[in-house]
């Protein structure tokens, strides 16, 4: 697997203000993200969450590693019991009235390479989550 990131971009019809309370409010993020109810947007904030594949309960293990409000939100990403690191990085531009999202998920190549960390995985379900279930909360919240 290539040590390139794995790099999602999505354009939203909403202010930027708004991408950023969904990206980084454990209240909103619960309804198109995860429960991570000791998420913080705060650099050294620990927090975890679970994740399922095919059954399977996944364990993520995670620290906020830089916070620039309203544009940048990255913190690590990895599972307990598991080998490797990644990092998760959410940025926000302003395009007019609409704001677009770059996802960067970088390091994937370093969890093992079996089927439940193949890349597809993680393209799969980044695109669920920014093409399907963020748009959804965001219209939602109209």
């Amino acid at each position: 697997m290539s040590k390139k990131p794995l790099v999602v971009e999505r354009l939203y019809d909403a202010p930027i203000e708004k991408l950023w309370q969904a990206i980084t409010d454990k209240e909103q993020m619960k309804n198109w993200y995860f429960d991570v109810p000791a998420f913080e947007p705060v650099v050294g904030n620990l927090f975890t969450f679970t994740g399922e594949n095919e059954g399977r309960t996944f364990l993520h293990l995670c620290e906020v590693k830089e916070v620039t409000p309203l544009k940048r939100l990255s913190y690590t990403w990895r599972y307990e019991g598991v080998e490797g690191s990644s990092l998760l990085t959410f940025e926000l531009f302003e395009e007019g009235h609409k704001t677009k999202l770059r996802l960067s998920h970088a390091g994937l190549e370093t969890f093992p390479q079996n089927k439940d960390f193949q890349k597809e995985n993680f393209v799969g379900g980044w695109d669920y989550i920014l093409g399907t279930s963020l748009p959804n909360f965001l219209t939602d919240q109209q």
